[in-house]
């Protein structure tokens, strides 16, 4: 697939299915990651990947945050339970904030954004389904530390992957006029 056309229909895919991206296929969408804009090299990115077993084990935490939160209904917990087995591979995105003279942690911050907008690009390359997801579960303390994070990380998205279910839908061809004004 051509760059131009990966970046032009890129969509998100939410019914994903077995299998998973294999091995291959899953160095192209890290070393695309990799590739993001990098003020400083900085690298202030950081990737777990999720599957199988492991994706229970995050329900089991999501469940443990909500009842953190103290107001979650048994349907709640049943959502939060069941989410990461909405794909055979959760790519979980952390962005690693630093103190730097010359780059601001909230560069840091867009720095990891642009890294997972290259997952979802390779994906979307590769034929793969992906689909970035968060709610505020992802943003909680306990979901933090049950990943592991350090001290200056955060979740800032879950991509799911997988093969899409259906045969993704079309970009829709957004008025550029809307979004773009000359300036002075």
């Amino acid at each position: 697939m051509e760059a131009l056309d990966a970046l032009l229909n890129r969509v998100s895919v939410p019914r994903l299915v077995e299998p998973a991206p294999n091995a291959a296929q899953r160095e192209a969408l890290f070393q695309a990651a990799l590739r993001a804009p990098d003020h400083g090299q900085l690298r202030p990115w950081r990737f777990l990947t999720i599957e199988g077993a492991a994706r229970e084990k995050l329900g089991e935490l999501l469940v443990a945050a909500a009842q953190a939160k103290g107001d979650a209904s048994q349907a709640a917990l049943d959502k939060a339970r069941a989410m990461p087995l909405r794909a055979p591979l959760l790519i979980v995105v952390i962005a690693r904030l630093q103190e730097h003279f010359k780059v601001p942690k909230a560069e840091q911050l867009i720095a990891a954004g642009c890294a997972a907008h290259g997952i979802l690009i390779a994906a979307h390359a590769q034929g793969i389904g992906a689909v970035w997801r968060t709610g505020e579960l992802s943003y909680t303390r306990q979901v933090a530390e049950g990943l592991g994070l350090a001290a200056g990380e955060e979740v800032i998205g879950f991509l799911y992957v997988g093969t899409p279910v259906n045969e993704p839908r079309q970009a829709p061809v957004l008025a550029t006029e809307e979004f773009v004004k000359a300036w002075g």
